[in-house]
């Protein structure tokens, strides 16, 4: 699913030309807000080596004219602005920092938000987190509501639907337009399932379906061609695909959480929904969206892309007992999150 991408990467880093190519004349305006975070730094890093992107829009609280200061000596064709919150002003005013952030974007990604520390859980998170995303959809939705919002901040099953009723309540949502970032479960699936069969990462593809929190994330390894793993190594995987994010917590001892796979994971992501706007029609990857699949109001499973967004919220085929077994426990604790959102979002 990611492979295709990954080689973009590597062939926009080694290969000049392409950054002054008329491919430039398709690239868009990309917002991130939360960019100089440990995910934003590194993800607007990426984001600057991509063709797809013509004017890079970094936003954060503190650092960010620094942080667009170093990116601009990157020689790509992309443009790149830093800015911070607009100085209080009498007469009052809107925060004009985050208006010429978002104006004209056509994307924007929010990996904003504090880190999980060891012994946290996504849903530790929540109170810090909930009101930062709320804030900066509520931007979305006045500076650039047509853009695509692909949300990295955690928990991503509560702070999605908290976006959705923001865009909903400003009279803007489209379900199509509204994202949350899964494409890391999927790349530790597939790391994990390639060092097991042996092969290189490129050349598998796991679906995972559900959602962004431990016993949510169901990775479909039954759907894996040639992989036959004992009970024992499935149970394995799955929990490890589930956890990854914990293995990378404590790893770190307190100093941060999985920033450099996640903004890789958002890249790849991000580079897949620009290659869609400008006429790809190849564009499946799984998301975190709006979905009838399930009794659940939000769940990620392979989506198409196209031009405006989000396509078709696509089925994900028949699943062994083993996998049935997981989404009869995770649908109950996956509900609850959405819910939990919802809630906050209406208080």
């Amino acid at each position: 699913m990611f492979s295709l991408a990954s080689r973009r990467l590597v062939n926009a880093a080694t290969n000049k030309s392409r950054f002054f190519s008329s491919t430039a004349a398709m690239g868009k305006k990309v917002a991130v807000l939360g960019a100089a975070g440990g995910i934003g730094q590194p993800l607007s890093l990426l984001l600057k080596l991509s063709p797809n992107v013509s004017e890079l829009s970094c936003y954060d609280i503190v650092g960010t004219p620094g942080v667009a200061a170093d990116l601009s000596h990157i020689p790509t064709a992309s443009s790149v602005t830093g800015n911070l919150p607009a100085a209080g002003s009498w007469p009052p005013s809107h925060n004009t920092g985050i208006e010429a952030a978002l104006t004209g974007a056509s994307v924007v990604v929010i990996p904003a938000g504090v880190p999980r520390k060891p012994g946290m859980t996504r849903d530790d998170l929540f109170n810090t987190n909930a009101g930062i995303v709320k804030g900066l959809v509520e931007a979305c939705a006045d500076f650039c509501p047509d853009a695509v919002l692909a949300i990295i901040s955690n928990p991503v099953n509560s702070t999605v639907p908290i976006a959705a009723e923001v865009l909903k309540k400003k009279g803007v949502y489209s379900p199509k337009k509204l994202c949350g970032v899964t494409t890391l479960d999927v790349c530790r699936a597939n790391t994990f399932v390639a060092a097991s069969m042996g092969k290189d990462p490129k050349d598998v593809n796991v679906t995972v379906i559900g959602g962004h929190a431990g016993i949510t994330i169901l990775p479909l390894f039954s759907q894996v061609p040639g992989f036959s793993p004992s009970d024992e190594d499935r149970e394995a995987l799955t929990v490890r695909t589930q956890f990854g994010g914990d293995e990378v917590v404590k790893a770190k001892a307190g100093a941060g959480s999985a920033t450099l796979s996640m903004a890789y994971a958002g890249y790849l992501f991000t580079e897949e929904v620009l290659r869609a706007m400008n006429g790809a029609d190849d564009v499946v990857q799984c998301a975190f969206v709006e979905s009838s699949l399930t009794d659940a109001p939000f769940f990620s499973s392979p989506c198409k892309f196209g031009p405006d967004g989000v396509t078709e919220v696509m089925g994900f085929g028949e699943i062994s007992a083993y996998e049935q077994k997981w989404m009869d426990q995770m649908l109950p604790d996956l509900k609850k999150q959405i819910q939990k959102g919802i809630d906050f979002a209406n208080q």
